[in-house]
């Protein structure tokens, strides 16, 4: 039976076997899971190491923080912060360089399947959708509520490509001026006449997709976090992201490939490039069906992997 049929709702974790495949685990390597989320990548590097290995986790939210808690053994450390602040994090532990990095980018099974976090479409709960609810971050409700119409019209075209941005931006703000969207509930009532019949399910997956990378300014965060790999890596050291939207997926492609996020590989005088990463997977690795029929999280997935050179 594969490793993810195993796992519960909380420790829920996609492509499991290919992940660590792919970190080319040693029981005594140094290794950073900057998503812990509910902590199912992490628990299975951890029963692969055995010391002086060690295993250092990523996590702003209270959640994780309390389920790493569970991992408590000598080779774990959890580290309480946004993956952005990943060399400061691990340099003042005197940790570098580490022989692996692996991130699971987007939103754990437990955070979408907590009603009060605000970020599944399915409930009813509070426009949260804040990665550290106890973060100074906005809220979804506060940028739906604060936001001008421009704003709103960018983060639904550029974060959630929905194809009737601007309409959708006009109606949030006309729908607000009468009472305060507060709730997933309101939101879904309040654009409903521009969610089209019989797509519904994924328009609001757009629309909350673009809510929720603006709160936690998801975009620039990863953007940190991988120019940061090369770093933190030694040579040989393996780099391993998965992704579930386009946009997330193009930014690591671009690194890996060009060592930048837009543009062209950068040339010395003589036309030579100097990329800090050998690509491994020139097409991303996708989740089997019998993957994505037990998890229907894994169908968007796509994971890349990488070689520090």
């Amino acid at each position: 039976m594969p490793d993810y049929a195993n796992d519960t709702a909380y420790h829920r974790p996609v492509m499991l076997r290919e992940c660590l495949d792919a970190l080319d685990l040693q029981p005594g390597g140094r290794y950073v899971d900057v998503t812990f989320g509910g902590g199912g990548h992490s628990a299975r590097i951890l029963e692969r190491l055995q010391s002086p290995g060690h295993l250092y986790s990523f996590d702003q939210d209270a959640d994780a923080e309390a389920e790493a808690a569970r991992l408590a053994r000598p080779e774990f450390t959890f580290i309480r912060a946004n993956f952005r602040h990943l060399f400061q994090e691990l340099d003042q532990r005197g940790v570098l360089p580490v022989d692996g990095l692996l991130a699971d980018l987007g939103v754990s099974s437990h955070q979408f399947d907590t009603p009060e976090r605000g970020f599944s479409t399915r409930f009813d709960g509070p426009l949260d959708m804040r990665m550290d609810p106890d973060g100074p971050d906005s809220s979804a409700a506060d940028l739906i509520n604060d936001y001008s119409e421009a704003e709103l019209h960018r983060i639904f075209g550029m974060y959630g490509e929905v194809t009737n941005a601007r309409t959708l931006a006009a109606t949030v703000v006309s729908a607000r001026r009468g009472q305060a969207i507060t709730t997933i509930a309101g939101l879904k009532k309040a654009i409903a006449p521009c969610t089209p019949r019989g797509k519904e399910n994924k328009y609001l997956a757009q629309v909350f997709q673009a809510l929720r990378i603006e709160a936690n300014d998801e975009m620039a965060a990863l953007r940190d976090m991988l120019e940061q790999t090369a770093r933190v890596l030694r040579p040989g050291g393996r780099l391993v992201v998965m992704s579930y939207h386009s946009l997330e997926d193009r930014l690591v492609k671009n690194f890996l490939a060009k060592g930048k996020f837009f543009g062209e590989a950068d040339k010395d005088l003589f036309g030579r490039t100097d990329l800090p990463f050998e690509v491994v997977t020139r097409k991303p690795i996708e989740a089997s069906p019998e993957e994505v029929a037990l998890n229907s999280r894994a169908r968007s997935a796509k994971l890349r992997i990488a070689i520090k050179k």
